[in-house]
Parts: structure tokens; C-alpha cells; sequence
């Protein structure tokens, strides 16, 4: 999807220099290392990374030691954690990422990239190429979301919950997030609801590493009523 909206003044390119790849944490002893050390690799070390963390387990002190900045914060749900990160750092561009090692940090050029070619918003799309590794119950849902998204905004969606996405600062700073379960939903459909230009990049999807804590039921009525929601403030 492309949405256009106004044009900008003609700027030179983001460089990894420009962007901060950000993170909820919790309880991720079991992949922290791995998802820190591809970021450093894929950027050469120039790309910031901020962990929102409410961990109880060593996180907190592993990302430290590998150069993150950690903000530590009360176990208050998954849209707490991520808009803190996202609204942390000062870099023109933020990538929020999942801190399991299910998503592909191989990719992050791909959408430094987009945001270059003059996006505001890039959202991974894990369904286009199947997502096998994502839990049956948990790939239908998603569907669905995406469906009940589509109809809602007007325009096409494939993957509304994605925890991949890159934005421009002032996409982000300009919104005000209101969800918690169903942050990354809302995430993506106010700037489209609102005529930024957004993109869906097909991305790889990988087993997670360690446990989840999302109840898939609980956690999907919750991401159903933030779509409804969210879909029906913007249209009002």
C-alpha cells in the first residue's frame, strides 16, 4: 500500500547513523544477545538500540553489557513498554522490533531503504510469504485482524500486529497512542487512516526463542476491540 501525502523539502539519505531500533523486553535471556548482536552486525554498530524493560530475569543487565540503553519500567503490558521506547530516542527514524528473534534484522537496510524512497511508515508483512513458524491458531487470527483492519481504513492490509515496523520521527511524535495489547495495530492504521504514506515490506518470520506470556485469546479479543477502536475514532 502507498498512501501520498504533502511533500517534503529534498533531504540526503538516512544512514544507520539516523536510526534507533527499539524494544519492549521481557524475560528475553534466552534470545537478547542473538537480537542485539545482528542489529550491531547488519549496522556496523551505528544504529542505537533502546530496551523498554520490566524484566525479571538478567535482560536488563545483558543488553546493558552489549551497549543498549535500557529504561526500566513496571511490567505494565506490551503498548506501556513500546510507546516508552518508541518515544525515547531523538534519531529521525525508529524501528520497533520484537526481542525474540523471530524477526529478521538481516532486513533492516531493506527498510532504511523505503523510508529513503520517501515513506513515512514501513511495516513488515510476515503473512505474504506464510509465517509457518507463527502458531496456527495465531497465523488465522492475524488474518482476520488484517481483514477487519482493511474494512475498517479503506485500503488493503495484510498484517496489522507486526512488531516490525520503521517510521519517521515526526509520524510518531505526531499521533497520540492510546492502545496497550493492540498498540501494534493502532500503530499502523492511524498513520494510514491519516494519509501518511505507508508501505508493506514481505519479511521473513522465524520460530521464537523462549517462552511467550500472550494468552492468544485473550490477547486477540483485545486486539480486535483496539482495531474497532481505533478504525472507528478515525473515522469520527
Amino acid at each position: 500500500m502507498s498512501l501520498q501525502t504533502n511533500d517534503s523539502p529534498e533531504q540526503d539519505d538516512y544512514t544507520f547513523n539516523d536510526v534507533s531500533v527499539v524494544m519492549g523486553t521481557y524475560n528475553e535471556e534466552a534470545a537478547i544477545e542473538t537480537v542485539l548482536t545482528d542489529i550491531a552486525d547488519v549496522t556496523d554498530g551505528a544504529a542505537n538500540v533502546v530496551c523498554v524493560d520490566g524484566s525479571s530475569d538478567p535482560t536488563p543487565e545483558l543488553a546493558r553489557e552489549m551497549g543498549a540503553t535500557v529504561i526500566e519500567q513496571e511490567p505494565q503490558g506490551y503498548g506501556v513498554a513500546v510507546r516508552e521506547a518508541i518515544l525515547t530516542p531523538d534519531r529521525p527514524v525508529v524501528v520497533t522490533t520484537d526481542c525474540d528473534d523471530t524477526y529478521p534484522m538481516e532486513q533492516l537496510p531493506e527498510f532504511l531503504d523505503t523510508i529513503n524512497d520517501g515513506y513515512d511508515v514501513v511495516s513488515g508483512d510476515r503473512l505474504s510469504r506464510g509465517a509457518d513458524a507463527m502458531p496456527d491458531v495465531n497465523r488465522l487470527g492475524n488474518r482476520a485482524f488484517a481483514l477487519l483492519a482493511s474494512a475498517l481504513a479503506g485500503e488493503r492490509v495484510r498484517d496489522t500486529t507486526t512488531g516490525m515496523r520503521a517510521y519517521r520521527r515526526e509520524v510518531v511524535e505526531e499521533i497520540m497512542w492510546t492502545e496497550n495489547t493492540g498498540l501494534s495495530a493502532e500503530l499502523l492504521m492511524r498513520p494510514l487512516m491519516r494519509d501518511y504514506r505507508v508501505h508493506e515490506l514481505p519479511i521473513d518470520y522465524r520460530e521464537r526463542a523462549g517462552t511467550t506470556t500472550l494468552d492468544p485469546f485473550a490477547g486477540g479479543a483485545a486486539i480486535a476491540k483496539s482495531i474497532l477502536k481505533v478504525g472507528l475514532e478515525e473515522h469520527l
